[in-house]
């Protein structure tokens, strides 16, 4: 198939638009997912006596965050006792909050939850 230059051109155009409209939504998408991050926060500290949230994955990358990107924040203090009825108190929003329990991490995902997590 061959394209005149005009027809390449205009091609070219419309595939730009695009690629700007998708990271335009991606962007406003992590921005959605900071605030359902730190309103789930805030609700874990105040109603399930966590002492500790950090924001980690994909999340805290820019470069990384999609428009299929999930939130997985580390949690110090929930117990067995309450954690099913946190993780459902924090699936409010439209992008699914997924909860790790740094007890039961290994080391290498603490270590580097630790090293490139967002204190929330």
């Amino acid at each position: 198939m061959s394209w005149t230059a005009e027809e390449l051109h205009s091609y070219q155009r419309a595939a730009r638009r695009r690629q700007q409209a998708e990271q335009q939504q991606v962007a406003q998408r992590r921005a959605r997912a900071w605030e359902l991050a730190r309103q789930a926060a805030t609700k874990l500290k105040a109603e399930f006596g966590v002492e500790r949230v950090m924001a980690f994955g994909s999340l805290t990358h820019a470069d990384r965050f999609t428009q299929w990107s999930d939130i997985d924040l580390a949690v110090w203090g929930l117990t067995d006792r309450n954690w099913l009825r946190a993780s459902a108190a924090v699936r409010v929003g439209d992008i699914e909050i997924n909860l790790v329990d740094v007890q039961t991490c290994t080391p290498e995902v603490l270590a580097s939850i630790e090293h490139e997590g967002v204190p929330l």
